[in-house]
């Protein structure tokens, strides 16, 4: 039903089933995740009304599970990008998976999803630093290389009177 993506790694689709309606992937080297994408495999819809709570754990020093909110997906929006590189030091918020019993060694983490109703998954609100940045890529690329043309221009810029007078010679004022 559902299918969870890093970036050089492989699909997961292996879900564990650990409630009704609760599932979880596990997310090994998780120091070294910058983003995750969970999403819907298109096998089966979530039933009408629903949606699925998208939530982040990882094992603090005493290997205790944190877990977090991201956001969330459903039927009308079946995939999403989570930034979660930043998120080890976010306060801890409620979550369905508190009293379970699952199985978390020092170095995974998980990706866990909650099928709730679609009007409580609106009014939750996920950590701050989990969503991705609005700025485009070409936008942002843009901007940079405008940044570095400048610098690298006006490197080569003199005082008045550092300028030899040259009749042949055009100057454009910076």
């Amino acid at each position: 039903m559902f299918g969870c993506l890093v970036a050089g790694r492989l699909v997961q689709t292996d879900a564990q089933q650990v409630a009704e309606g609760k599932f979880v992937f596990n997310l090994p080297d998780y120091e070294n995740v910058n983003h995750v994408v969970v999403f819907m495999l298109g096998t089966a819809p979530f039933p009408v009304g629903t949606g699925g709570s998208v939530y982040f754990s990882y094992p603090d020093k005493d290997g205790t599970p944190v877990w977090q909110l991201l956001g969330f997906i459903s039927n009308e929006k079946p995939s999403a990008i989570f930034k979660i590189s930043r998120l080890k030091t976010e306060e801890i918020g409620q979550h369905p998976f508190g009293m379970m019993n699952i199985v978390q060694t020092q170095s995974v983490a998980q990706i866990g999803i909650s099928v709730e109703p679609v009007e409580f998954l609106t009014q939750q609100t996920p950590v701050a630093s989990a969503a991705v940045s609005t700025v485009d890529s070409f936008t942002q690329f843009t901007q940079k290389m405008l940044d570095n043309f400048y610098n690298f221009s006006t490197s080569f810029a003199l005082t008045q009177a550092q300028m030899i007078p040259s009749p042949t010679e055009m100057f454009i004022p910076v």
